[in-house]
């Protein structure tokens, strides 16, 4: 059982839904990407899921492309981020690692390179944007071995076919995007969300997380009422952008933004 399948385990007898907050790895300093892994474990965080660092992030909106540009700055590189999480790994055996980014980097490391340097380091999934499953053999090829869980979007527009191949090749969870467009963006209609979810469930088994749009306690809440994890990182995004010479504010804010995002979600079942 992989960490990820054993954390909704874990979530499931205690009623509880997972809290999955993104942050870009190296935004803006690798040592602050280390820091802040443990305040978000601290504040409620169940599984982490890091940005790998791309210079053209095309599913994602302004406030996470400006934090790659950031870490870019400091030529953090898939290499690093992996460092990063045999860092996390030496004192947080348990937390879920899932890594989120664009096929490019992977395919210069390699793939098979790859899946064994990151289960080394203790990552634990793999979320590549803009590797669609029809053409993701070769990579879950590399990442089952290993045990590295292969993750796949779900977008509002995904017909019953893209769903069911999705299911089928997908383990540890499935990542439904709750908006057209990009990160960062909003008008979340949670009622739409809640009929998209139970499509996908006619599919599938897996816990279903539902990110793009959740950016306060109470949206976090109202998702976790339909889905089995929330993810939210925009608005972590941007506390570090407003807090870039500020570690501890920077520390603090992310930590209360979590803490009321588990307590309302908590609260909501």
């Amino acid at each position: 059982m992989s960490r990820i399948e054993n954390r909704f385990v874990e979530l499931r007898a205690r009623k509880r839904k997972a809290l999955i907050p993104y942050i870009t790895a190296g935004d803006p300093a690798l040592s602050t990407s280390l820091s802040l892994m443990h305040v978000m474990v601290d504040a409620g965080a169940d599984i982490l899921e890091l940005g790998v660092p791309f210079s053209d992030p095309m599913a994602d909106g302004p406030v996470i492309q400006a934090g790659y540009e950031r870490a870019l700055k400091h030529h953090v590189s898939l290499a690093h981020v992996l460092a990063l999480v045999a860092e996390f790994r030496k004192t947080d055996t348990t937390t879920p690692v899932v890594l989120m980014g664009y096929l490019n980097p992977i395919e210069i490391m390699g793939y098979q390179r790859f899946a064994h340097e990151a289960a080394e380091a203790g990552v634990d999934g793999v979320l590549t944007v803009d590797l669609p499953p029809e053409e993701a053999h070769e990579l879950i090829a590399a990442l089952q071995p290993v045990q590295l869980d292969p993750i796949f979007l779900i977008a509002p527009t995904s017909h019953a076919r893209r769903i069911a191949l999705v299911s089928q090749v997908a383990s540890g969870f499935v990542y439904y995007v709750s908006l057209k467009g990009v990160t960062g963006a909003h008008s979340l209609d949670v009622t739409s969300v809640a009929d998209k979810l139970a499509e996908i469930r006619q599919h599938t088994t897996l816990p279903i997380g539902v990110g793009f749009g959740i950016k306060d306690a109470a949206t976090a809440a109202r998702i976790a009422r339909i889905a089995d994890a929330v993810v939210v990182g925009s608005a972590l995004v941007r506390c570090i952008e407003l807090n870039i010479e500020q570690e501890a504010r920077m520390q603090s804010d992310i930590a209360g933004l979590l803490n009321a995002m588990r307590e309302a979600m908590d609260e909501s079942r």
